[in-house]
């Protein structure tokens, strides 16, 4: 009896010792990872968390192995690969706040890839889950940022002045102010050529729009008052229609460019001057 006693306690011992190795191997591999990570060898990187996750049988680093694995792809600019391992972050959280971590990054990361309608998504439902009640601000502020990448100034100024943003509810009006309005540009062009032109800032090419339509209109009427009916047609077809729908289209195009501008360099500004969290 003594004899299986014994047994039983090496046997106990023994197992005791694997599990303290097991564990002393994972905090070891955990820390080699997280040492690359802050390092940002972020390739590396993920082949340590990776293989940690495949010895992991206990699951206990699975959720903090995925999420930094997202924060490494995120960080190398893949996005798609890192929104996947948000999600697996997601599945394995344990508690609300790494649940709340992981479905942020899932919108931040959409949010610079600018598939801005997901990250909007994600953030309503996270806004209409009460287990997130204590962040409502910082889902608004990503909000604000959603609305920055899709191009909606005004109402990212609106959501950043709602949570006192006061720095990044500035630059959001001003950039908003800046913007050419396209319909404004487009249809007053077509009540008076070079109109749009001029809005936008191009003199010369309105002033050549209003010359060019107004001369080939000159064209067109005279032929028809000299009764050169086929002369008045063709040119009217050929020469009026054409500078008449160029001119609008131009003035359109203008505006669009200019916005794309003023927009790029306000991102630019964001990203190289403004000293809050980004994306």
């Amino acid at each position: 009896m003594r004899l299986i006693f014994v047994n039983r306690l090496l046997f106990i011992i023994l197992l005791l010792q694997i599990k303290i190795l097991s564990q002393n191997y994972f905090v070891e591999q955990l820390e080699v990872a997280d040492s690359l990570f802050k390092s940002q060898n972020y390739f590396d990187a993920i082949t340590e968390y990776k293989r940690l996750l495949f010895f992991d049988s206990s699951n206990q680093f699975r959720f903090y192995s995925n999420y930094q694995i997202g924060l490494c792809y995120k960080n190398g600019a893949k996005y798609s690969d890192a929104i996947r391992y948000f999600v697996l972050a997601e599945i394995n959280s344990t508690n609300n706040e790494e649940l709340f971590e992981s479905k942020i990054q899932q919108a931040r990361t959409n949010i610079l890839r600018r598939t801005t309608t997901r990250a909007e998504k994600i953030l309503s439902e996270m806004e209409n889950d009460k287990r997130f009640d204590q962040h409502k601000t910082e889902i608004k502020y990503w909000r604000g940022w959603s609305f920055i990448f899709s191009d909606k100034w005004e109402d990212a100024h609106q959501i950043f002045s709602e949570i006192s943003e006061t720095n990044l509810a500035q630059i959001c009006l001003n950039t908003h102010d800046k913007l050419y309005s396209v319909d404004f540009a487009k249809y007053s062009s077509m009540i008076v050529p070079g109109l749009g032109q001029f809005y936008t800032g191009e003199y010369l090419s309105g002033l050549l729009s209003l010359a060019w339509n107004v001369f080939s209109g000159y064209l067109t009427i005279n032929a028809f008052n000299q009764e050169r009916i086929l002369d008045g047609v063709i040119t009217a077809n050929l020469l009026w229609f054409r500078f008449y729908r160029g001119n609008f289209q131009n003035a359109e195009k203008f505006a669009e460019e200019k916005n794309i501008r003023i927009t790029n360099e306000a991102l630019f500004y964001l990203q190289n001057e403004f000293n809050g969290i980004k994306p």
